[in-house]
């Protein structure tokens, strides 16, 4: 047998057996390495586990910002959350009016605008009644400028009735602020009792809550309101004995010049402290969820890598915590940042 022959005789079997060792390599080397790969991603990732824990691992953890507190057991204010609006303090603030009807003019510095300071006293603008029924002011000063010439001979009652009857109305700032509201312009008629300007001190302003249980005003402590994550004191000043709408409407001051920012009407949350005490847990108002079964939740880091859902009973506190009075422990930490994010791992 030549050479040839021999190399055509053998290598359809070496090429089997290429094929053959190929095939074993990737059967011994190549779904374990894959398998591997595969459970190593697996383990680094978020999962909530079959008795509804989750496990995080600490990367995803820092991903989502997730932050824990430990729960602080004690006593607390009774708190109710009571709907409210910014009102203004009647000693500070006043109403520029029109007494007679007329024709208005602005005053020595012009309309002032919304925003703009004035002080007790200032003129803002003036109002030019109407000589009477039946007369024009023209022949009002006609009859004006008859009797001054006619001083010598007319007694000055009738030139002090005739200067009344064409004079201009000053309207003139009740208290020191700025211009809340104005919506006036030159030459317009107004009617008597019209209101033409409004001006408010806003470092006095008030907060008015309206609270439907009456025997709520003789156990106020004091309140709390939160506007943009900040926490301002209020001081309770009385609650009136009419009701409005039903309600009973308490008065609070801040303790303060933080309200001087809200404009008055502005719908506000305020925290009424009462004198019983609550006992529980508490916890910021952001720890709280909602499972799938629509349960108020929060969740509780029982590992550095497990958390553990707990089903809770609370009370407001304030703007930014709760008394949890059942669900937790003293000293159990509680997730305050991120807890809406885990809340969703399935």
């Amino acid at each position: 047998m030549n050479r040839k022959h021999r190399d055509f005789v053998f290598r359809p079997f070496i090429l089997i057996g290429l094929s053959v060792a190929l095939f074993a390599f990737k059967v011994h080397a190549g779904p374990g390495h894959g398998e591997s790969e595969a459970s190593q991603v697996q383990g680094d990732a978020p999962k909530r586990q079959s008795d509804g824990s989750l496990f995080i691992p600490k990367p995803a953890q820092r991903q989502l910002h997730v932050m824990t507190t430990p729960g602080q057991f004690g006593e607390y204010a009774k708190t109710y959350d009571l709907a409210g609006k910014v009102i203004m303090d009647p000693n500070f603030g006043g109403k520029v009016q029109a007494i007679v009807a007329g024709r208005i003019t602005p005053g020595p510095a012009g309309f002032p605008l919304p925003g703009q300071k004035v002080s007790k006293g200032d003129v803002l603008a003036y109002v030019t009644p109407e000589a009477g029924p039946g007369k024009s002011r023209s022949l009002a000063e006609s009859r004006l400028k008859r009797l001054r010439d006619l001083s010598d001979t007319v007694p000055r009652k009738a030139i002090e009735e005739a200067e009344a009857a064409v004079a201009n109305e000053e309207l003139r700032a009740p208290v020191s602020g700025i211009i809340s509201t104005t919506g006036v312009v030159s030459g317009q008629v107004v009617q008597a009792r019209d209101l033409i300007f409004e001006v408010v001190n806003p470092s006095k302003l008030l907060i008015e809550a309206l609270a439907y249980d009456s025997n709520l005003s003789k156990n106020i402590a004091d309140g709390k309101v939160d506007v943009n994550g900040k926490v301002i004191e209020l001081k309770y000043l009385g609650g009136g004995q009419t009701l409005r709408e039903q309600a009973l409407p308490l008065t609070f001051s801040a303790k303060s010049d933080d309200l001087q920012f809200l404009p008055i009407g502005q719908p506000i949350r305020v925290f009424v402290n009462t004198d019983s005490k609550v006992t529980g847990v508490k916890a910021p108002s952001k720890s709280l969820v909602k499972s799938s079964s629509n349960q108020t939740i929060v969740w509780i880091k029982k590992s550095p890598e497990i958390f553990e859902p707990r089903t809770v009973v609370y009370e407001p506190l304030d703007g930014q915590n709760i008394v949890i009075t059942s669900g937790i422990k003293d000293g159990e930490r509680v997730i305050t940042d991120g807890a809406s994010l885990i809340n969703q791992i399935r």
